[in-house]
């Protein structure tokens, strides 16, 4: 009966089916950890990939504001220029806002490497290392549930092992038991090695379904509890970097958005300085700074040559002397009725006894004009004409030849210009002196009330020396003033010796009309006691003047007597009045002085 039951019981358990589904299972389990781990891993590497992206595109910006700022450096002036126009002002407006935006660019690429990179890179590591946290624990359990398998299926086999020996001393025993020539201790040796297979086979079975029992616990926790914890732990991470993902992406933009009001503001202060732009303002500084204040040339006279051709002495009009071959002698040649200055129109006489003189030399006489309360304006048409040496014209002066200490290359009106900046430059340059020192004033009582923070006497040099500087900026300031006070005086000069007819205290020498009612009929022509070159053109417009062209020479008939008109006689005959301070003046060695009328 007991070997019945062992047996039937032995049976029993070994007819159950062989737990074959667990390894299965849990082999497709660790396919689908490792598909995670896969995944888990793809998105941590497209993590560091996208900020690898915003890596690059932060450099982009660095390199592309260093580029700009470089830009505007180079095309920048390094000191502030002295033009005013307001192209080149807006274009220094459009480089300082370009400045801005380099700026602006500057941020963008710093909140992207704060903000984005950084954060990215912080929180890759921090998903590597709680990716690694779960899928050790995943191994871990995987592991586990492994050990359970193996020690069930370890109890298994020996059960299985067990009930076959106990079945084999059963089929001995029974036939030792049948067996009519066994003795009775086999039979009981038999008997007692059933006994113990069976016992040995009980206890295999009891702990095989001990171990069978804690392997299905253990199977149930692992795909019921620990593995789908673990996946959801996995899902979790996953999904908290798509949202990081995400936000990283709304930050990249949030970066841009940020600067761009201030980049708009650039662009506004760009569109400003081009809207700023005044081509008449610049056109006037053109004018300004090049104005020279000399006044443009009138317009050129009709010479009559047909006054030198001899007329009958019937008509009873002026008639010209004839010189041999026919020609009128340029020296002696009466002037036309425009330019003459006999009231009565009378006919000049040459001795036929006298030949043409030459240039070089010419007898002298003396003429004494009437003079004017213009004494002073004669002095600075004289200190005009003196310095004809130093700027024999001022068309010839070249834009921008190296400027000199004086600056007496440029005209007239620049020169009191540039001069008068200087003074001004000199003037900030003084009062810097100035305000130091104060300063230097200040901190010596200081020092003097308490000698503990310093030396008062290590100051007085400083002061000494700020003080030399200040005498030094006095001097200069006075010296530019005297040179651009005498410069408006010349050019003061210059106006007044402009002859359009407005001048009242200034004209032309005028002869009495009847200094010659005696003897009109017997006076000679003026000897020439010199010659003149024009150094500018003159229009000649007042009655008694002359017109000349630049460069064209002239016969000296009388000198300058202090009123600053020279009386000089063209080539064609014509005479009259020139302002002094245009012409170069060579007398001739023999001359005995200017011709004077009795």
């Amino acid at each position: 009966m007991l070997a019945a039951s062992n047996l039937s019981l032995s049976h029993r358990v070994s007819a159950r089916p062989p737990e074959q589904s667990s390894p299965l299972l849990s082999w497709h389990t660790k396919d689908q950890f490792e598909n995670l781990d896969k995944h888990s891993q793809w998105g941590i590497d497209f993590l560091e990939r996208y900020a690898k992206f915003v890596k690059e595109r932060l450099e982009i910006e660095q390199t592309y504001a260093k580029q700009l700022r470089s830009l505007v450096k180079k095309y920048c002036p390094k000191r502030p220029k002295d033009d005013e126009f307001t192209s080149c002002v807006s274009f220094y407006s459009i480089l300082n806002e370009l400045n801005d935006y380099a700026g602006q660019r500057e941020v963008v690429a710093e909140e992207m490497g704060h903000k984005v990179y950084g954060e990215l890179m912080r929180y890759s590591q921090d998903l590597k290392a709680e990716r690694k946290h779960h899928l050790q624990e995943g191994r871990k359990a995987q592991q586990y549930l492994d050990q359970c398998w193996k020690h069930m299926d370890n109890s298994k086999k020996k059960f299985e092992r067990e009930c076959k020996e106990a079945e084999k001393s059963q089929l001995i025993y029974e036939r030792l038991d049948n067996d009519i020539n066994a003795t009775k201790s086999e039979v009981e040796k038999a008997k007692s090695q059933l006994y113990l297979r069976q016992h040995m086979a009980e206890e295999s079975k009891n702990e095989y379904a001990a171990q069978l029992q804690n392997f299905n616990s253990e199977q149930w926790k692992h795909f019921n509890v620990a593995i789908p914890q673990i996946f959801k732990n996995l899902q979790d991470m996953d999904e908290r970097r798509t949202v990081k993902l995400g936000e990283m992406y709304r930050s990249f933009a949030e970066v841009e958005r940020r600067v761009i009001p201030i980049i708009s503001k650039c662009l506004e202060g760009m569109v400003t300085a081009a809207k700023n732009v005044n081509e008449r303002r610049d056109s006037g500084i053109v004018v300004e700074s090049f104005k020279s204040g000399f006044e443009p040339p009138g317009d050129f006279p009709f010479e009559d040559f047909s006054q030198n051709i001899q007329r009958t002495g019937s008509d009873g009009t002026i008639g010209t002397p004839k010189t041999e071959g026919g020609k009128p002698d340029p020296k002696h040649a009466v002037g036309r009725t425009k330019n003459k200055l006999w009231l009565f129109g009378k006919k000049p006489k040459i001795p036929p006894s006298i030949p043409p003189p030459s240039l070089p030399s010419f007898p002298s006489g003396h003429f004494q004009s009437p003079k004017f309360s213009t004494d002073r304006i004669a002095n600075h048409l004289s200190e005009m004409r003196n310095a004809k040496t130093k700027i024999p014209s001022f068309r010839t002066v070249k834009r921008g030849a190296p400027t000199l200490e004086d600056l007496s290359h440029l005209p007239p009106e620049q020169r009191r210009k540039k001069l008068q900046q200087r003074i001004d430059e000199l003037n900030k340059e003084l009062q810097k002196e100035m305000d130091q020192r104060d300063a230097l004033n200040k901190m010596k009582d200081v020092y003097e009330k308490n000698p503990q923070m310093g030396d008062p006497g290590s100051l007085q040099p400083k002061i000494s020396e700020t003080i030399c500087n200040m005498e030094k900026l006095r001097s200069e300031i006075h010296k530019n003033e005297v040179t651009s006070q005498r410069i408006s005086l010349l050019l003061q000069s210059y106006k007044e010796a402009q002859p359009p007819g407005i001048q009242e205290h200034r004209s032309p020498p005028q002869p009495d009309p009847h200094e010659f009612d005696d003897e009109f009929d017997d006076d000679d022509p003026l000897p020439a006691i010199g010659h003149c070159k024009a150094l500018y053109s003159f229009d000649g417009s007042n009655e008694g003047t002359l017109v000349m062209k630049e460069n064209e020479v002239l016969y000296v008939i009388e000198e300058d007597k202090g009123d600053g008109w020279t009386r000089v006689r063209k080539q064609g005959g014509e005479e009259g009045y020139v302002p002094t301070s245009y012409v170069e003046i060579t007398l001739e060695k023999n001359s005995k002085g200017a011709v004077t009328y009795i």
